[in-house]
């Protein structure tokens, strides 16, 4: 079975087994390698792989980009309990699909990252929570965790090594705010679904108020290959601060849209024009919002930028998961952005009251200037909205609404302006 999205200019690690059913069995996996990471993770001992990890270079891949070994080591070396793994396969993000391509292709490269990680950590139990949506991933995780038990590679000895490791799938219901580690956290004890201050953070007191680690699919799948390849193969991909391969996922008004794996630093132009074949319809590219929904616009000129950490921020947005939506010049950016508003209106857990409040009177407002209702001091008024919903709330959830707000107003003024005096979207007019 052929994978529908594939061009030739890409590094496959991560996605090199996406479209043959063979690697989604432990059989089929063994046969490309798999679980030999695991041995020989075993063999280097808990801090070598820390080590190995930490010089890879290797970046949550969730969307913070956070240093995966630091992260690790913030694990208690002094056991006095049990310790925790927590996989964030609980893909919400607006533009999001590659964690459910990683579940539905090679869940066996998950767990046997997972399984590192946990060995690492000395983690006794790995929890998969799995956004309740991926039914047809979730049941391919389902079997692969029971082949691992088969296997003896999960549970008691795991290798023949003495560790106990076990693993479980957990399902989520569809609430958004379950990607947020410390809402998970609460989700997966059985509580409501709702972020928690920090400190205390999870490696200190995490699930069931023992340490946690929680790590992101994308993350942990890349794992595996850096301990059978070594720190330094790895880094040999991408940029000094930004290290690897990534998957990145195309939407929107290009031509060819899907999952595509480059070394990080990969040209955006290059990705457009070429891999995903130009702007559909023989149309100019007007915008992108490079990371998932909710970080800030990049207008076409601002475009031409390499596809980094450090260089998306540097033209003013974020990388986040690298999942990209594209827009073409028929694209009106009030109407897009009040879908977006309203999203995070209705996925807001309702804890903290400027996220409560403000995400509903953002998408009020938005609604209103899209149907040529708005008033002039509306536009003042989004903005002062948005900042005191910024950085005044338990998680980022406020700040992701409000900030797709700001840079619209800012990138695209005339099109705010058009709409309050004249009823009318000036982009829609101007594409004819």
């Amino acid at each position: 079975m052929a994978y529908p999205y594939r061009h030739e200019k890409e590094t496959r690690v991560l996605s090199e087994y996406f479209g043959d059913p063979e690697a989604r069995t432990i059989e089929g996996w063994k046969k490309r390698g798999g679980y030999k990471a695991l041995s020989k993770a075993i063999e280097m001992g808990r801090d070598a792989v820390i080590d190995e990890v930490k010089g890879s270079g290797l970046r949550g891949r969730g969307g913070a980009g956070f240093p995966t070994g630091v992260k690790w080591s913030f694990m208690p070396r002094e056991k006095k309990g049990p310790h925790y793994l927590v996989i964030n396969a609980d893909e919400s993000e607006p533009g999001a699909f590659k964690d459910r391509e990683l579940l539905r292709w090679t869940p066996h490269q998950l767990l046997e990252g997972a399984l590192i990680g946990a060995y690492a950590m000395q983690a006794d139990h790995v929890y998969i929570y799995c956004r309740g949506e991926f039914f047809e991933p979730a049941q391919v995780v389902a079997h692969a965790i029971e082949e691992l038990y088969n296997a003896g590679l999960a549970g008691k000895n795991v290798l023949g090594s003495g560790v106990h490791i076990d693993v479980t799938l957990q399902l989520g219901a569809g609430a958004y705010i379950c990607g947020e580690e410390t809402a998970q956290l609460n989700s997966l004890e059985g509580r409501r679904g709702q972020p928690r201050i920090k400190p205390p953070f999870p490696a200190v007191m995490g699930a069931f108020g023992r340490p946690t680690t929680i790590n992101n699919v994308e993350t942990v799948s890349a794992v595996p290959h850096i301990i059978n390849q070594g720190a330094a193969w790895y880094k040999g991909f991408g940029t000094e601060k930004s290290a690897g391969t990534k998957l990145f996922n195309m939407s929107g008004h290009v031509v060819r849209r899907g999952n595509f794996e480059f070394p990080l630093g990969f040209p955006m132009h290059e990705l457009l024009y070429d891999v995903c074949g130009g702007i559909r319809d023989g149309r100019t590219l007007k915008a992108v919002i490079p990371g998932g929904s909710s970080v800030p616009i990049l207008r076409a000129d601002e475009c031409d930028i390499d596809l980094d950490y450090e260089s998306v921020i540097a033209a003013g947005s974020m990388l986040g998961t690298a999942s990209m939506i594209v827009m073409d010049d028929r694209t009106c950016m009030v109407h897009q952005v009040r879908r977006i508003v309203e999203f995070y209106a209705h996925e807001s857990c309702g804890q903290c009251t400027p996220c409560r409040e403000g995400t509903e009177w953002l998408a009020k407002i938005m609604r209103r200037i899209e149907f040529g209702q708005g008033l002039p001091e509306d536009i003042d008024l989004l903005q002062d909205l948005s900042r005191n919903m910024t950085g005044t709330t338990i998680c980022v959830l406020s700040d992701s609404a409000a900030t797709p707000v700001v840079s619209a107003i800012q990138k695209f003024p005339e099109e705010f302006e058009a709409h309050i005096h004249h009823g009318a979207c000036s982009a829609a007019l101007a594409a004819v």
